[in-house]
């Protein structure tokens, strides 16, 4: 008798409780019925007892089966999903994929560049998940997210795409009739928006070389779960707010809204392609990684 487990007499095993019958398993694995006896046979004396009560009417698993079969089942699963996983990382790109994105980035961005990786790959579904809240890739069930932030060190696998910079923005008008602050702590006193996402908080820190550094609470009379919220108020010359470059950037380009106190800095943070892990994974996944890479890697939006 061979020291290896006899893999494929548990995988009928399992079948047969799953089907009910020799003759349903048999045409379910592709074997006669006189082979599926045998292999149940075989197992039986392996084991040192009978799996199955049956006759020519029924068929029952025994106390004994009945301690075995889950054993079997999990045995059955596991060995599906490495099969699965070898098929599917030596062939086409397929399947679904579950995206997570930023809420304005994904609408402004990435929904515009999914029908050209649609049409290149006619196998792979995308569920694509807008939200400014960081989801858990792991708990959420997601194969993928797009992040944008100073990313803190976790046991995700996260790729960089491109910078991404924030600024202090307001409407020419806010600045008109309130003055140009020259200096983060004149912003201590103005109407300045609050994004209730951000990353580190309602601060905002500021830096100048390489000791100065100086933090700021936003002071005003909006918060809101996404940026973008924000740009009425500010387009109406009633107060200053942060925006990421990808939102300022038109609005900066054409006039409505001016950079403030430039001469200041903020930390930089990036877009992420961020993932669970990076063992076996499925080649839709590095499809989709590296035509996001392709794609935004050198955005449009970026300010100089």
């Amino acid at each position: 008798m061979s020291n290896l487990p006899d893999f494929e007499s548990l995988a009928v095993f399992a079948k047969v409780a799953e089907e009910g019958s020799f003759a349903a398993a048999a045409r379910q694995v592709g074997m006669s019925v006189p082979t599926v006896s045998r292999c149940i046979a075989r197992l039986e004396k392996r084991l040192g007892g009978r799996v199955f009560n049956r006759n020519s009417r029924q068929l029952a698993l025994t106390e004994f089966g009945r301690s075995l079969i889950e054993h079997a089942n999990r045995l059955c699963r596991d060995a599906e999903a490495v099969e699965g996983a070898a098929r599917e990382m030596s062939s086409t790109p397929r399947g679904l994929i579950r995206l997570a994105a930023p809420m304005t980035y994904g609408l402004r961005w990435v929904a515009p560049i999914l029908p050209d990786f649609m049409s290149a790959y006619p196998q792979i579904s995308i569920d694509l998940h807008l939200s400014d809240a960081a989801v858990d890739l792991v708990g959420g069930g997601f194969d993928a997210a797009l992040r944008i932030a100073v990313l803190p060190d976790s046991s995700l696998v996260a790729q960089r795409l491109c910078e991404v910079s924030r600024f202090i923005v307001a409407a020419p008008s806010y600045i008109k009739r309130n003055g140009r602050p020259s200096h983060p702590r004149d912003l201590k006193e103005s109407d300045c928006l609050a994004y209730a996402y951000r990353a580190r908080s309602d601060v905002w820190h500021f830096a100048k070389g390489r000791s100065r550094e100086v933090t700021v609470s936003p002071r005003g009379r909006l918060r809101a779960n996404n940026a973008e919220l924000l740009l009425p108020v500010l387009l109406a010359g009633q107060a200053i707010a942060e925006l990421p470059e990808f939102i300022a950037g038109e609005y900066l380009q054409d006039g409505r809204l001016e950079a403030l106190i430039p001469d200041w800095f903020q930390k930089k943070g990036g877009l992420y392609f961020v993932t669970p892990t990076a063992r076996s994974r499925p080649t839709k996944i590095d499809a989709l990684r590296d035509y996001l890479v392709e794609r935004l890697a050198n955005p449009p939006w970026q300010w100089p």
